[in-house]
């Protein structure tokens, strides 16, 4: 277990980017045009994940919003917990191989909520004959005339295969809702046909997790700004990222919305606290491996989650 965090009250956000009430016009042009008038930089203090830096040369530390920990996790403790529990990983898929078990993974969440950097390290030392990741574009004209879950069921896994998907269908709960990629009656069948879908699944042996990557909104539009500034992550920062920085109460109406209809007791979601990033990767790590009892499972390597940073979601 990693025990290089402390419990702390809330603490205020000490150097935040900007006053969100204070911006004049929309968030996503704000972002756009910030970069021409404010000297700002992205670091990588320990050469790992960047930093925002203010003229000032102080840090943008929007990752304390809502963030139940006084510091973040040190490199010193991330690397060698996550290397423990990528071994773990590696029994997992061993024993899916031996065993014939297939596994789905499921990423969903806010934009810029760490759900591909968590990805990445649940993949970093698999064997990727058994392990997929998915992350399909939008679908094409054939794809638009099908049964809504069927693409996606073409990618679901054989006998000894991980599959993670990065974003799934329940993009139809989210962005096409919020966005108006779909119409009331699709959005309605989704919302009734998704439990139904994951119940089939479930009966016929695959294991489905799934995750939703919270992040808050300060944080957010910090990680925006750091895609923007940087430019080796500008190509991250897509029309539609922009678009969800003015339809943040829509999401959160959204989110609310999906999990009341989908999340139940044979496919529950667990909502991961993205803000920090490398404690979100390695509670995720850790709740995958605690749903399973996999061959030479070391239960002290795996620990239990912490309730603080990977929870169920409230729904009434």
């Amino acid at each position: 277990m990693v025990d290089a965090v402390t419990p702390a009250e809330p603490s205020p956000v000490l150097a935040p980017l900007v006053d969100l009430t204070a911006i004049d016009g929309s968030l996503s042009d704000w972002v756009q045009d910030f970069r021409s008038h404010a000297n700002l930089r992205v670091d990588y203090p320990d050469g790992y994940d960047p930093v925002l830096i203010r003229p000032d040369g102080h840090e943008v530390d929007t990752w304390r919003e809502r963030y139940p920990y006084g510091n973040q996790l040190t490199r010193a403790d991330y690397d060698p917990a996550k290397r423990a529990l990528q071994i773990e990983l590696l029994k997992l898929q061993t024993w899916c191989k031996a065993s014939g078990a297939r596994m789905v993974v499921l990423f969903e969440g806010r934009d810029a909520a760490g759900k591909g950097s968590t990805i990445k390290r649940f993949i970093e030392h698999l064997n990727p004959r058994g392990t997929r990741v998915v992350a399909l574009s939008r679908p094409n004209r054939q794809e638009r005339t099908q049964w809504y879950f069927q693409r996606y069921a073409a990618h679901l896994p054989s006998a000894g295969e991980i599959v993670l998907f990065d974003r799934s269908w329940y993009n139809r709960a989210g962005v096409e809702r919020v966005m108006g990629f779909c119409s009331d009656d699709e959005y309605q069948v989704f919302l009734r046909q998704a439990p139904a879908f994951e119940r089939m699944l479930i009966d016929d042996g695959i294991l489905l997790v799934k995750f939703w990557f919270s992040v808050s909104r300060s944080e957010q539009l910090t990680r925006f700004v750091i895609r923007d500034v940087d430019p080796v992550r500008r190509w991250k920062l897509s029309p539609v990222d922009l678009a969800s920085l003015d339809r943040w109460d829509a999401y959160t109406v959204a989110k609310e919305a999906m999990f009341a209809a989908t999340h139940t007791t044979f496919a529950p979601w667990t909502v991961v606290n993205g803000n920090g990033k490398r404690l979100a990767r390695l509670e995720a790590m850790r709740h995958v491996l605690s749903r399973v009892d996999y061959a030479e499972k070391d239960p002290e390597i795996v620990g239990t989650p912490d309730p603080l940073i990977v929870a169920p979601p409230r729904v009434p």
